[in-house]
């Protein structure tokens, strides 16, 4: 269980949201989004480091930087398919799924792809 938790203050006390919580989330609207073949786990140490993911078997990264929610994706794209309109799919379906669970309006969605998956 993640120990980062989203804080919002309310009148009567505070929600907190582990960062978990919205990862999953995150990763089920991913998967809904037509041309992804998968969240990657093959991303390069490079890139991993990079965004900053502790383990690459997510692929998903989530933060909350200055009131907003960070997400950060790292995909595989079906072979055939238009990556930037994929990736954009992937944009809107996160910030819908983020708005829709946190109930915050801001939000930046950075998409990694990392390959192309080919039928076997």
């Amino acid at each position: 269980m993640g120990d980062n938790y989203i804080s919002c203050r309310e009148k009567n006390g505070s929600i907190n949201i582990s960062e978990d919580v919205i990862s999953t989330m995150v990763q089920t609207a991913i998967t809904e989004v037509d041309g992804v073949a998968a969240i990657s786990n093959t991303a390069g140490g490079e890139l991993a480091e990079l965004i900053g993911l502790k383990t690459l078997s997510k692929g998903v990264k989530v933060q909350i930087v200055d009131d907003t929610i960070k997400v950060d994706a790292i995909i595989l794209v079906r072979y055939g398919c238009n990556i930037v309109n994929v990736a954009r799919e992937v944009q809107n379906s996160v910030t819908e799924a983020v708005q829709a669970i946190t109930g915050i309006d801001k939000s930046e969605v950075n998409v990694h792809v990392s390959g192309v998956a080919f039928e076997k």
